[in-house]
């Protein structure tokens, strides 16, 4: 009898690969996700934070393209349909001269979705200033700068906002002009006044990556300082700073409203959603719809954004990774 010659099992798999019979177990691994796929699959499984995002994406596109496909003027008067309820030919239904609400809703979201944007991104740039020189520096440096913050933290956020846009609302209103000085007014002074706790999460980021290993070597190598903060210690420190700053736009948003619902925001003529709120006051009980409508767009960013910056907060933390 003819004996079977024996074959390895390395040549059994290499003639499978060569015939295309390529076993499970023999398959390679898939490639490993990058840290970029990782946060966005972990971003992604946070059923609050997609709604969030989702519903953000909605009220931007309303603001943005709603005046133009509904048509309406938002200072086109019509004294027969005052504080009428909402119908088929004004869907929020009419304020009390006969403006139509939708109009002056979706134009008013344009301005106080951009008063949130710009003055978070303020306040971002001189919070990330200051806690990245404290906490980098360290000494002295940290020591004034973190001074310097304790002091605008101490002050009354309030208080001091009424008596800045009270005190320079007019200058700058002929300096610039009518609505861009006050929205740059406003913009500045909100954004400058949020500053202090992204300065203190920045330099205790940075105080804690000063220490690590790979800072040493940097620092032992002679790597400029400029390009240790930029390249290496910055990005480390980015998730953090981007959910202060998320959180940051909703605060914007509620101060710009606070503000204008006490009359010291835009003027009249700019319809936002905290001056809709006050000119629907007095009203409220004969007409409901003028504050319900301004007050659901408010509630809604609002808790979009945190619902968002809740979800970057799961994604971006290392801890949480698979």
């Amino acid at each position: 009898m003819s004996k079977t010659p024996l074959v390895s099992p390395g040549a059994m798999r290499l003639r499978a690969r060569q015939i295309g019979q390529v076993t499970p177990a023999d398959s390679p691994p898939p490639p490993p996700r990058s840290l970029m796929s990782d946060i966005s699959w972990r971003f992604r499984r946070n059923r609050n934070a997609m709604f969030g995002l989702v519903t953000l994406a909605v009220l931007f596109l309303l603001v943005l393209v709603g005046p133009l496909v509904h048509g309406q003027p938002i200072d086109a008067v019509d004294l027969t349909q005052r504080a009428k309820a909402p119908s088929l030919a004004h869907p929020m239904g009419t304020d009390v001269i006969g403006q139509d609400l939708l109009a002056r809703v979706l134009v008013g979201g344009r301005v106080s979705l951009a008063v949130g944007v710009i003055a978070a991104l303020i306040a971002l740039t001189i919070g990330t200033a200051v806690g990245a020189a404290a906490g980098f520096r360290g000494g002295t440096i940290d020591m004034i700068l973190m001074r310097i913050t304790d002091l605008f933290f101490s002050l009354p956020t309030l208080p001091l906002l009424l008596l800045v846009i009270f005190a320079f609302r007019e200058p700058l209103r002929a300096l610039i002009g009518g609505q861009l000085g006050t929205f740059v007014m406003i913009v500045a002074v909100i954004g400058g006044l949020r500053w202090m706790p992204i300065a203190r999460l920045v330099r205790a980021m940075f105080l804690t990556i000063k220490e690590l290993e790979y800072m040493q070597a940097c620092r032992c190598i002679g790597v400029p300082w400029p390009r240790q903060v930029i390249r290496h210690m910055l990005p480390n420190a980015l998730g953090p700073i981007v959910v202060a700053t998320t959180l940051g736009v909703a605060a914007a948003i509620l101060t710009e409203s606070t503000l204008s619902f006490l009359g010291l925001g835009f003027p009249p003529d700019v319809p936002t959603w905290g001056r809709l709120l006050n000119e629907a006051r007095d009203r409220i009980d004969v007409a409901p719809h003028l504050a319900l409508f301004p007050g659901v767009m408010i509630f809604l960013t609002v808790l979009s954004i945190n619902f968002i910056g809740d979800g970057l907060d799961h994604a971006l933390d290392p801890r949480r990774s698979r």
